[in-house]
């Protein structure tokens, strides 16, 4: 005969039993053994008779009972008149409401500790089925299930299961047992760990926790039916902390707590030995290890909308690498336990990140002096108070401060740009020295030297380049001379120098004046007398070399009166412009001549080709002169009498606006 349903397999190690409480499994052992099978799976025993008398001709284990046969349920078993028990002992953990359900053909009867509770027993080859709601006290019960099968075919199911509904199910499921706590310095974690409860109706565990000497419990975590573990991280404050369990049912019904177990917790305290230091990558800050700190929190105070930040590191130090060059920047630590808890912050520190290095430039030598140059951007390398020069002689490695006597000055380069430059003068003659600098902050702090620069003094006797081309445009006041840029990197000024042309040649010339290297152009105020003059722009250099410069030949307007001033006064005058855009005339008598009461001016008009007197003031005066021309004046003495003197021709060029 063939099975329809059989669950004793001599190559079966492990049956499965679908249940109202959950899934279980027990371990099927083979026919031939002997038997034994683990709660909650059925010990089926299989009998040749109608009245379980005698041995069980077959013994295994059945996880459920829900068979049917059409001939005989195992070998050596006949297809009609044989009986079949199954027995399970269990823990029905507090108990209550179940119902039981049985059904089938033939007889069948269920029994709760020996006492019958569903009872279908007839020859019958009809299926009939029985249900019934009981309540099972708490702890362990014994269930029987007992079937016979007299004629044809053979068919049984039981279940049982509990009554869920809250409203039938009043029952409160055991509280957990052997709840324990276990707490871990080192991860700041309790462990709480318990028993399973037997109840087929469990939906989960409820964990619960308070600060031990309060009354108010917080629950912590609802977890479910498979576990009897929980790992809490309590605050580490250092104090004592109380844990129970309770048990909760399908139905809502809560258990009783367990007994309380307790922890005390690792105090995590704020960091000590906060320091800050400014570096050149950054500001360094370093602080203390805590005991049970997971990680740290260091803070930059916001001093504008746009320097604040936060960082957190599980180290001891870091580097804040975004730290404003030569600002204040102010900073704090506090300590993060396990379970997410700040600290209070530590007492700040300030710090300034070092201004960065110069880039050096070059050194240019004299016959006993060195210039230096070297750049410094304010904005990307921080705030410069000044610079520190150090000079090493040779391929020494013993470097000397000599800022006091290398003084350092800017200026502006022809590209705009700005350079640093300092004059060693206290070199000595035909020496190789090398140079570095450093800069500093308003603080004091120095940053990192620069690269080194080297030169020998007494070695640089190359005059700058001379301007490509100079070209000099003829005012009534004067004359303007332009040059093109020369690119010497030692270009130190361009010198101006005028002398007298004669047949194209440039005499007598003398420095007039000098600008810096960024200018190309300057003005000569002369009074236009018709002179032939000469310029020229001369390039210089750090060393003093003078370049032979470049020439530029003019000849003077010539504004001069055409009325001729007689010659022979006695006196002096002089004609000056003053800042008010008024020309300044005075006069006066050298020891030995007449004494003058005063003295009196006329400027020559050119439009009406004579001298016109002007105001009678003190001091002489001429004001809201023109501009952009030469002026002419007679200054005449006046005495007491009222006579004049000859007059003085005296001159001044007013030129026009720059």
């Amino acid at each position: 005969m063939n099975s329809a349903r059989r669950t004793t397999t001599a190559a079966a190690t492990v049956v499965v039993l679908a249940t109202a409480g959950g899934l279980l499994s027990a371990a099927v052992t083979p026919a031939s053994a002997a038997v034994g099978c683990a709660s909650p799976v059925f010990k089926r025993q299989l009998f040749a008779n109608t009245g379980f008398s005698g041995a069980a001709k077959k013994t295994d284990c059945d996880s459920a009972i829900d068979q049917s046969w059409s001939g005989a349920p195992a070998s050596g078993l006949p297809k009609d008149n044989f009986g079949v028990r199954w027995t399970v002992t269990r823990d029905f953990g507090a108990g209550g409401p179940f119902a039981f359900a049985a059904s089938g053909t033939d007889g069948i009867r269920v029994y709760l500790d020996g006492t019958r509770k569903i009872n279908l027993w007839s020859n019958t080859t009809s299926s009939r089925a029985k249900s019934l709601n009981l309540t099972i006290p708490k702890g362990k019960h014994t269930l029987r299930i007992d079937y016979v099968n007299w004629t044809g075919a053979a068919k049984v199911k039981f279940t049982y299961s509990p009554r869920t509904s809250a409203t039938v199910d009043k029952v409160k499921p055991l509280a957990p047992a052997g709840l324990t706590a276990a707490y871990t310095d080192a991860t700041q974690q309790t462990k709480l760990s318990w028993r399973k409860n037997a109840e087929m109706d469990l939906a989960g565990y409820r964990v619960h926790r308070r600060v031990a000497g309060t009354t108010t419990w917080q629950v912590l975590r609802n977890v479910g039916t498979t576990a009897t573990s929980y790992t809490d991280t309590p605050p580490a404050t250092g104090e004592t902390y109380e844990y129970v369990l309770r048990a909760y049912d399908k139905a809502g019904n809560f258990s009783a707590d367990t007994p309380i177990v307790k922890v005390t917790s690792l105090a995590v305290t704020t960091p000590a030995g906060f320091t800050a230091t400014g570096t050149d990558t950054g500001v360094a800050v370093s602080w203390n290890a805590v005991p049970g700190a997971v990680k740290y929190r260091v803070v930059r105070f916001a001093h504008s909308d746009d320097d604040g930040a936060t960082w957190e590191t599980t180290g001891t130090s870091m580097t804040d690498t975004r730290a404003t060059r030569s600002a204040v920047n102010e900073y704090h630590v506090a300590a993060i336990d396990a379970s997410g808890r700040v600290t209070a912050y530590s007492t700040s520190r300030t710090a300034r990140r070092l201004v960065a290095a110069p880039t050096i430039g070059r050194a240019f030598p004299h016959s006993g002096a060195v210039t230096v140059t070297w750049d410094a951007d304010h904005k990307t390398g921080g705030s410069y108070q000044g610079f520190r020069i150090y000079r090493a002689k040779g391929t020494s490695t013993d470097w000397v401060e000599v800022t006091e006597r290398c003084h350092w000055y800017e200026r502006e380069l022809a590209d705009g740009s700005d350079q640093y430059l300092c004059n060693d003068w206290s070199a000595g003659t035909d020496t190789a020295y090398r140079y570095a600098v450093s800069g500093y902050d308003n603080n004091d702090k120095e940053g990192l030297r620069s690269g080194e620069v080297a030169a020998t003094t007494g070695t640089d006797r190359q005059a700058p380049a001379a301007p490509a081309s100079v070209t000099a445009t003829v005012k009534d006041w004067g004359t303007v001379l332009t040059w093109s840029q020369v690119s010497d990197a030692d270009l130190d000024e361009y010198t101006l120098w005028r002398g007298t042309s004669v047949d194209g040649v440039c005499t007598d010339t003398e420095k007039l004046d000098y600008t810096g290297v960024t200018e190309t152009s300057w003005r000569n105020v002369d009074v236009a007398d018709g002179e032939s003059l000469c310029y020229v722009v001369r390039p210089a250099d750090f060393a003093g070399n003078l370049s032979a410069g470049t020439t530029v030949h003019i000849t003077e307007h010539d504004l001069r009166p055409t009325v001729e001033t007689p010659a022979g006064a006695t006196h002096a005058a002089y004609a000056s412009l003053s800042a008010l855009g008024n020309v300044q005339l005075s006069g006066w008598a050298p020891a030995g001549t007449e004494d003058f009461a005063g003295f009196r001016a006329a400027r020559w008009n050119p439009q009406t080709g004579a001298f016109e007197a002007l105001p009678d003031s003190e001091p002489l005066h001429d004001a809201n002169v023109p501009t952009g021309t030469s002026l002419w004046y007679q200054v005449v003495g006046v005495r007491e009498d009222g006579t004049t003197s000859l007059p003085v021709l005296v001159s001044v060029a007013v030129p026009a606006a720059s």
